[in-house]
């Protein structure tokens, strides 16, 4: 071994909390890179694999009924490879330990000669027999949530009437990845369900014999998805065609997709944030190194060491910081996104999916560690280079403290002799004490940035279930019923108030750009479900016009004044022309609203309602979800405490909980940041403490010098720190939303102020091992000159 690399491994062991810190912030941003990178690609080829297995149609196109007969004309549009038919619909599941009755979705399966498209995936017992009128499987999330398998029994209503089917088996399928109850957004194994039933048999059900209500296709290779789409609604038209769509506007499919971009975005947001940090940290570290054994660099040369010998020394100690850090991250990252992975398939129906670190993010997070080390390290090295074997043996030249502080007035008289040095020593070195500045402050940054973010989920939560909608719950009709509904049911003992909706499934266009989704008509000034400005006041709904929510008016790329195409697509389809008049701050969803009697109006349906906002006494809330059970009119019902569980679940153990992992590594990066602060603070100190003891300076009153000047230096760091803290909240939040929700990211005085706490307390702790290590140094080993 040589005695550079004895060098080396002793500086290791002399500097080893510092190189544990430092390859810590390195570690943390390749943890994030492989993990995110990793999560991205198995769910990415995880779905691409799942689609392609099980045949996963390319376009859909609901109706409301036609004969088979009208396949065979689809299937000879140019471009289409394959055409089906399926049979869908609404369905309740009266579930004993419930007392609102749950959502269900039934759909047709092909004859078992048949291989279908969108097949399913058994998970447990067998298909239903094709003759059977009383089989069906159940996916499986449901079974799961309330404990049922094979050969038990349900209690369902298909079409108004009631039957008891016994499971056959439990599956998923390609076209059910996330299910949600109709009306809301968030996933919900245990409130919404999914029944496979044979074709007879669900036939019969809904009087489909000889016909179908869904259409599914898949396109020959090369052909135009939108020629192929224009075609099967001019055939599917006069059957009450609803408007057929890619597998980019499935719901299922769409959600995946944003989770997926949200995840990518966030793999290219965070990791190059941890890298610059360290890369920081790597400078002053190697500066204050070379700047403290000039001497020794000197001795090396003239004993016959070159400059790029000498450097490749301090290059090598970069190198091992970067790269540990960088194999720690690789390692960290398998073990979260193993972790993370679990918790996907709790809220998506993935029947497979295994974490499989992307080879690309390994290589680039090994590679942008080293390379993040290098630029820290080589600009320092290169004085290193330059530095003459004479000149670096003798002491640096004198500082010019010419421009110090004056502490010759009034108030510098009154100060002790340990506080003007802390003054003195801020103004002299104030290259020093901004670079220390500039740590905490990336410190404070991430702190203030995440917990940012923790408060703004709970900002959603509040937002929605406060602000927006304040109803008890939401009542949906199987079909537009009259206004009467709405006086029927108010008159329910409970009930205190009912406010009438509908929803009109249509697609919004601006240009080239469009949205399939659905308007909400709502009276003038709603009282439960409103839309709010971002002063959170109420939104008058005006007589004409449309007022969009803002994730739905940054899909489309309008703003208020602009004109919007809404084609509506069920009943007479009738296409508007309007003005968006206003755009509401939403958090959840992306709304449209209109005036319910302009929706009526412009639908020549005047009088009806799909639906009732209700408030209703909670002492009397069960008896209410009771008696809805017994009206064949009612859909479902979407209580707001079952929709508020659904949402803090997904927030707390679903996509929302990489917040919590990101959290932990922020708040465990920053004590690292603070830490390596004081004690480069220390190490650059140690001989002039030592001096100041032996002048007859108390350990209390050295350990001021220099804990006194990072304590300054640690307050100025707060607001700069907490402006970037703004900044980065932004840029994460940004990442985190997605159309399912939007992540407020504005000024939140509690978390900037929990942030800076935490910066105070880390320089707090970081003070007490300094001042543990100062009472301890050997005043005499100090104060000898290093060879």
């Amino acid at each position: 071994m040589s005695p550079l690399d004895r060098k080396l491994l002793r500086d290791l062991r002399r500097m080893k909390a510092q190189v544990i810190a430092i390859g810590a912030v390195i570690a943390t941003g390749v943890l994030l890179q492989v993990m995110m990178s990793g999560l991205v690609a198995s769910l990415t080829e995880t779905r691409r694999a799942y689609y392609e297995r099980n045949r996963l149609a390319e376009v859909f196109a609901p109706l409301t009924r036609a004969p088979e007969a009208e396949l065979a004309r689809i299937a000879a549009i140019p471009g289409v490879a394959r055409a089906e038919g399926r049979i869908a619909g609404a369905a309740l599941i009266d579930m004993p330990d419930e007392a609102v009755p749950l959502q269900a979705r039934a759909l047709s399966l092909p004859d078992r000669s048949e291989r279908g498209l969108n097949a399913v995936y058994m998970i447990s017992g067998a298909l239903p027999d094709p003759a059977a009128r009383d089989e069906a499987l159940l996916i499986e999330g449901f079974a799961k949530a309330h404990g049922l398998g094979p050969g038990d029994r349900l209690t369902v209503t298909l079409n108004g009437a009631r039957r008891v089917l016994r499971i056959a088996g439990t599956a998923q399928a390609p076209d059910m990845l996330y299910t949600a109850v109709p009306g809301e957004m968030m996933p919900d194994a245990a409130r919404f369900a999914v029944l496979w039933m044979p074709r007879a048999a669900l036939a019969a059900a809904y009087d489909m014999d000889g016909a179908f209500n869904e259409t599914l296709v898949t396109l020959a290779r090369g052909a135009s998805e939108q020629a192929v789409i224009d075609r099967i609604d001019a055939i599917l038209r006069p059957w009450g065609g609803t408007g057929a769509y890619g597998r980019d506007q499935l719901v299922s499919d769409r959600f995946v997709t944003e989770e997926i971009n949200g995840l990518r975005t966030m793999s290219r947001v965070m990791p190059p944030i941890f890298l610059a940090v360290a890369a920081f940290i790597l400078y002053i570290v190697v500066s204050r190194m070379v700047q403290s054994e000039r001497e020794e660099i000197g001795l090396l040369k003239a004993f016959g060491y070159t400059g790029a010998e000498v450097g490749a020394h301090y290059f090598k100690l970069v190198m091992i910081i970067a790269i540990g850090g960088a194999l720690a991250g690789c390692l960290g990252g398998i073990a979260s996104g193993r972790a993370m992975i679990g918790v996907y398939t709790t809220f998506y129906n993935f029947p497979f999916l295994v974490f499989r670190p992307d080879p690309a993010a390994f290589a680039t997070g090994v590679a942008a560690s080293v390379l993040a080390a290098s630029a820290g390290g080589l600009f320092v090295l290169r004085r290193v280079f330059r530095l003459a074997p004479a000149e670096a043996m003798r002491p640096p030249a004198p500082g010019d403290f010419s421009r110090s502080i004056r502490l010759d007035g009034p108030v510098g008289r009154r100060l002790d002799q340990p506080t003007r040095m802390v003054l003195r020593g801020l103004s002299r070195q104030p290259l020093r004490a901004a670079a220390l500045a500039a740590g905490i402050a990336a410190g404070m940054a991430l702190s203030a940035g995440m917990t940012t973010i923790y408060t703004s989920f709970d900002r959603v939560m509040e937002m929605n279930f406060s602000v927006v909608d304040r109803s008890d719950a939401t009542v949906l009709f199987t079909h537009p019923l009259s206004e009467r509904a709405a006086f029927s049911l108010a008159r329910i003992p409970g009930v205190l108030q009912v406010e009438p909706m509908r929803d009109v499934p249509a697609i919004l266009r601006n240009g080239r750009l469009s949205h399939r989704g659905a308007i909400t008509g709502m009276p003038a000034a709603p009282e439960m479900t409103r839309a709010i400005d971002a002063d959170q006041r109420p939104i008058p709904l005006p007589a004409e016009g449309v007022v969009l929510g803002e994730a739905l008016a940054d899909v489309l790329q309008v703003r208020a004044g602009d004109m919007l195409r809404i084609e509506v697509t069920n009943g007479r389809q009738p296409v508007l022309e309007v003005p968006v008049t206003q755009v509401a701050r939403t958090l959840l969803g992306a709304p449209a609203y209109m005036r319910i009697d302009s929706l009526n109006r412009a639908m020549r349906e005047p009088g009806l309602i799909s639906g009732l906002h209700v408030r209703v006494d909670a002492a009397q809330a069960d008896a209410i979800w009771l008696s809805l059970k017994d009206m064949p009119a009612v859909a479902g019902v979407s209580v707001a405490e079952d929709m508020q569980a659904s949402l803090q679940k997904l927030m707390d153990q679903g996509a929302g909980s990489a917040r919590y992992i990101m959290g932990a590594i922020a708040f465990i990066i920053t004590f690292g940041i603070v830490f390596n602060a004081a004690r480069i603070a220390y190490d650059e100190r140690a001989h002039d403490l030592a001096s100041l003891r032996v002048m007859g300076f108390t350990r209390a009153e050295a350990a001021f010098v220099l804990l006194g000047e990072l304590g300054l230096i640690t307050l100025a760091s707060l607001p700069v720190g907490s402006l970037a803290g703004y900044g980065l909240a932004q840029a994460i939040a940004e990442g985190f939303s997605t159309e399912l929700y939007q992540i407020p990211a504005g000024y939140d005085p509690f978390s900037h102020g929990f942030a800076a706490l935490f910066i105070v307390g880390a320089a707090l702790v970081s003070g007490w091992l300094i001042k543990r290590d100062l009472d301890r140094a050997d005043l005499v080993l100090a104060l000898k000159t290093r060879e």
